[in-house]
C-alpha cells in the first residue's frame, strides 16, 4: 500500500470514528429541527440505514420489475426542484425505471414527493458511516447513483466503489471558496471525487475545479435549472396578488438570517426620502424568507421596525384581503409558491447575496420574467449571475441602500417591461440541460 493510499485510508477512518461518536449528536440535532418542521421527525432510523418490514416490503414489492433502479439525491428544496426536469428526461429516455429519491432535509423530503410515480421510492440519505451506508446499498441496490450539484459524501462514495455502483455528480457546482477547502481535506475528500464515475459540471469553469480537486471523468452539460417550467398556475396566481392594487412590489426572494435588519433599514430610508412620488404608488415590499423556520423570526422583525405586516398564510383563496392590500410589508410564509411570488413581484432582491453566503438561484426569477437585483456574492451561481448581467435580466449593487434604490428604479413599468422580456429571453436561452445529462446517465449505467 502506498503512503498515500495509506494516508487516505487513516483519514477516512479518523472520519469515521468522529461521525460515529457524533451520532447522539447528530440525532438530537435532527430531533430538535422536528420540533418546527415535523417531517425531520419521520422514518428517524432510516438515517441510519435501519429500515422496518414494511418499508422493506415495499422495497420487495418493485424487485421483480425489469426496469433499473435509479439513485438520485437531492439533499434539500433547491436540488430538489432542479432534479425535476432531470427526472423527466430519465424517464423519458427508460420509462420502465424505478426512482430511488433520498434528502437529508425536510423541505427537500417534502418538495421531492412531487417527483415520485407509483412503485418509486423516497427516504433519507444514511448518514456517512460505512455500516449505515452499507444497509442502505444493499438493500436499494441500484444500477446507478446521481449526487447532486455539490454533494459528496467520504463514505458513500467509498461503500459504492465497492459495491460497484457508479456514481454521477450532476449539475455539479465547485466553487473557488469550495475547492481552497477541498484542498484542505484533500486527503478525505480527494479520493471520494476520484471514486465519481462522471461528473456532469454547469459550467467550465466549474469543470476546471472539479478536475482540479481529482474528479476523472467531467464534461459540461449546463445547468438545470434553466430546464425548470414554472407552473402556469402558480405565475397566474401571482399575477392576481399583483392586480390587487396599483403599488409596485418589490420581492426580497429567499433572504438569510442577518440579512432582513439591513433590508429593512434601507426600505424605511427609501420611503421617507424622495424614491417615490405620493403614498399612492409606494411600493410595496415583499419578504420571502429561505427557510421556513424564520417565518416568525421575520414577521417580528418587520413589525418592530415600525411596519405594518400581512402574512401570506392569513389571506384567503381569493388573495389578499382589504387589509393586506393596506399592509406596507408582505411576508410569503408559505412553501412551493416561489414563482407566484416571483409573478407578483416587479423587481426582485437576491436573498443570500448581500451577506458573504454566495447568492441563489436567480435563474428561477429570470424564467418568471422578474428581473433581479443582485448584491455583491454571488459565488454559488457565478456565471448564471455573470451571464444574466449580461443579458440585462439583472443588476449588481454593493449593499441593500443601492439595493433598494435600483430595484425602486426598476418599478417605472416601461423599465419593468424591457426587463422581463430580457430575462425571459435570457432563460429561454440556456435550455437543453437535462436531456443531455439524462443521456450520459444512462450511459454510464450501462457501464
Amino acid at each position: 500500500m502506498s503512503d498515500r493510499i495509506l494516508s487516505a485510508w487513516l483519514v477516512r477512518q479518523a472520519y469515521t470514528l468522529l461521525l460515529r461518536l457524533g451520532t447522539p449528536a447528530y440525532l438530537w440535532r435532527v430531533w430538535l429541527r422536528g420540533r418546527d418542521e415535523p417531517d425531520y421527525r419521520a422514518d428517524w432510523p432510516r438515517r441510519l440505514g435501519l429500515y422496518d418490514a414494511a418499508y422493506r416490503a415495499q422495497v420487495a414489492s418493485g424487485a421483480s420489475s425489469s426496469g433499473p433502479v435509479l439513485w438520485l439525491h437531492a439533499v434539500s428544496l433547491g436540488e430538489a426542484r432542479a432534479a425535476t426536469p432531470l427526472v423527466q428526461a430519465l424517464r423519458a429516455a427508460r420509462p420502465d425505471m424505478r426512482l430511488l429519491l433520498t434528502h437529508t432535509t425536510a423541505t427537500g423530503r417534502e418538495a421531492g414527493r412531487a417527483l415520485l410515480r407509483p412503485g418509486d421510492l423516497q427516504t433519507w440519505l444514511p448518514y456517512d458511516t460505512p455500516g449505515a451506508v452499507r444497509r442502505f446499498l444493499a438493500l436499494h441496490r441500484p444500477a446507478v447513483g446521481v449526487l447532486m450539484e455539490t454533494e459528496v459524501w467520504p463514505n458513500v462514495q467509498h461503500e459504492a466503489a465497492r459495491a460497484g455502483l457508479p456514481m454521477v455528480l450532476a449539475n455539479a457546482r465547485l466553487s473557488e471558496k469550495s475547492l481552497r477547502q477541498g484542498r484542505r481535506f484533500a486527503a478525505l475528500l480527494q479520493p471520494a471525487a476520484q471514486a465519481l464515475r462522471l461528473c456532469l459540471a454547469q459550467t467550465q469553469d466549474d469543470a476546471a475545479r472539479l478536475r482540479a480537486m481529482g474528479a476523472p471523468a467531467v464534461q459540461v452539460s449546463g445547468n438545470l435549472k434553466f430546464d425548470l417550467a414554472p407552473d402556469p398556475a402558480l405565475l397566474e396566481r401571482g399575477k392576481a396578488w399583483r392586480a390587487v392594487d396599483r403599488r409596485p412590489v418589490v420581492l426580497a426572494a429567499s433572504t438569510r438570517e442577518g440579512e432582513e435588519g439591513g433590508l429593512l433599514d434601507a426600505w424605511r430610508q427609501a420611503m421617507s426620502a424622495s424614491l417615490v412620488d405620493s403614498a399612492t404608488v409606494r411600493p410595496r415590499l415583499f419578504i420571502v424568507p429561505r427557510h421556513p423556520q424564520r417565518f416568525d423570526e421575520v414577521a417580528q422583525a418587520v413589525t418592530a421596525a415600525g411596519f405594518t405586516l400581512s402574512r401570506r398564510s392569513a389571506w384567503p383563496a381569493s388573495g389578499p384581503h382589504a387589509e393586506a392590500q393596506a399592509a406596507d410589508v408582505w411576508l410569503g410564509d408559505s412553501m412551493g409558491e416561489m414563482p407566484a411570488y416571483y409573478a407578483a413581484a416587479d423587481v426582485a432582491l437576491l436573498g443570500g447575496s448581500f451577506a458573504p453566503l454566495g447568492g441563489q438561484n436567480l435563474i428561477e426569477a429570470a424564467a418568471c420574467g422578474c428581473p433581479v437585483v443582485m448584491g455583491p456574492s454571488t459565488f454559488n451561481f457565478a456565471q448564471a449571475a455573470e451571464l444574466s448581467e449580461a443579458a440585462g435580466a439583472a443588476w449588481r449593487v454593493q449593499d441593500w441602500p443601492a439595493g433598494v434604490a435600483q430595484a425602486v428604479a426598476l418599478t417605472e413599468p416601461k423599465a419593468r417591461g424591457e426587463a422581463s422580456a430580457r430575462a425571459l429571453a435570457f432563460a429561454a436561452a440556456h435550455r437543453g440541460a437535462a436531456r443531455q445529462m439524462a443521456e450520459a446517465i444512462w450511459q454510464v449505467a450501462r457501464g
